[in-house]
């Protein structure tokens, strides 16, 4: 199994290309099973993620295909087309290994009338219960069906007749499977209480250029006038803003400057007014966004939340960051119960951290240490790889199929502007 290996210290500089967003290619993947016609997009990330849905795609009867790509490139085009469902079940084996399969539930039902979805897996970073992607789908009139780890949605009579749904609490996931299938109900659909994440954006943008009616686009309703069909299109996936958020964090635990290029400040807003709170300079160029980070970090108190709010999929990172701050810092996680794993991994590189509850006490350390660690999920992998650039001597990050999940060829990127990093195998 693969490893990275880092050896601390140096200042990082230079400017590193970010890739498409991860959570977004995810949702615009599955848009493809709503037409017959091609759905290509631009600027897909080379993810282990991607690939794990593309494969569940074609399990699903859709061919996909990529197009001018070479392996030494940043991102790809994928055309997927799915000219007939051969099937409307997604099984277990595929499902578990990746949370975000759930979304070819709305679609699936939304076209074929029907879905059958293994309950999901995906990393354990706290309790991620489907009852909104459900209560949401049955509002809309679909019957819903729970038995032996699946569950089963049907439209009576072949199609959704739509409906209107207000999320108790804001879902992101459930509210792009409620998009999804809405596009292709006989009536009308209006979810309140709709997440607002630059992702949704994307994706109702993407279902537009599709042939989509959707209105209130990047507000909290969001009014679907269902079409009998949607054609094919060409889109380009957004940004990743937590890539970039993420490297923003790697300039600032290392005193350096990148300039992180194709970054969207607007999606990410949050993120850098929390990167400014603590002393680091942001500048919007022309192209790109720059960071800064030469007069240390001050300690912060921050909550996470969703968008517009502080992102949960920040945390871990500005914590591995703070652990240098000049004093302490106090972060809370509103969103998942249990995403402070990454706690006894950063305390064994030298940091000093309180976990009570929901919160976190991160009190500002005079040096981090590197030593052998362990990845536990996506975001936490991150937090000890921005650990490993700012320790002194040399970290080791094992169960690096995480990172994989998330941060497209990090290494390479992270060498660009400085990093000692390689990734090693066991052999």
């Amino acid at each position: 199994m693969d490893r990275i290996l880092i050896r601390g210290g140096n200042r990082l500089s230079g400017r590193i290309a970010i890739s498409g967003a991860k959570n977004a290619a995810l949702t615009l993947m599955p848009c493809a099973l709503l037409t017959d016609e091609p759905l290509t997009l631009r600027n897909l990330p080379r993810l282990a993620d991607v690939d794990s849905f593309g494969h569940l795609l074609n399990q699903l009867g859709a061919s996909t295909q990529i197009e001018g790509s070479r392996p030494e490139d940043f991102g790809r085009v994928m055309t997927i087309r799915a000219g007939k469902l051969t099937s409307t079940e997604a099984p277990y084996d595929i499902v578990r290994k990746m949370r975000a399969s759930i979304l070819v539930l709305g679609p699936l039902v939304g076209r074929g009338g029907e879905a059958t979805v293994s309950l999901p897996g995906g990393c354990a970073i706290g309790n991620r219960p489907i009852d909104l992607h459900l209560k949401a789908l049955e509002a809309m009139g679909a019957e819903i069906e729970l038995a032996a780890g699946y569950v089963k949605a049907t439209a009576p009579g072949g199609r959704l007749p739509g409906g209107k749904f207000r999320f108790p609490v804001v879902s992101v996931g459930a509210t792009e499977n409620a998009v999804m299938a809405a596009a292709l109900a006989k009536g009308s659909t209006i979810l309140e209480n709709a997440a607002r994440e630059p992702e949704i954006v994307d994706l109702c943008n993407c279902l537009v250029a599709m042939g989509a009616s959707i209105h209130g686009i990047g507000t909290e309703t969001l009014e679907i006038e269902g079409r009998d069909r949607l054609h094919g299109a060409t889109y380009r996936v957004m940004p990743d803003r937590i890539e970039a958020g993420s490297y923003a964090c790697a300039a600032a635990i290392t005193g350096g400057s990148l300039d992180l290029v194709g970054a969207a400040a607007g999606d990410m807003r949050a993120t850098l007014d929390a990167l400014v709170e603590a002393g680091v300079t942001v500048e919007e160029t022309r192209d790109a966004i720059r960071i800064e980070a030469s007069n240390g970090i001050r300690p912060l108190t921050l909550s996470t939340a969703p968008f517009p709010g502080f992102a949960t999929d920040m945390q871990a990172q500005f914590m591995a960051m703070l652990c240098k701050a000049e004093g302490a810092s106090v972060l809370t996680e509103t969103i998942f119960e249990n995403r402070y794993m990454h706690v006894p991994e950063l305390a064994r590189m030298g940091a000093d951290i309180t976990v009570t509850g929901r919160s976190a006490v991160v009190r500002g350390v005079d040096r981090l240490v590197g030593a052998p660690v362990m990845a536990t999920d996506l975001r936490a992998s991150m937090s000890l790889i921005l650990a490993g650039l700012a320790a002194e001597g040399e970290t080791q990050v094992n169960r690096v199929y995480h990172l994989d999940r998330g941060y497209e060829r990090l290494e390479e990127k992270l060498q660009g502007v400085g990093a000692d990093i390689e990734r090693v195998g066991d052999g």
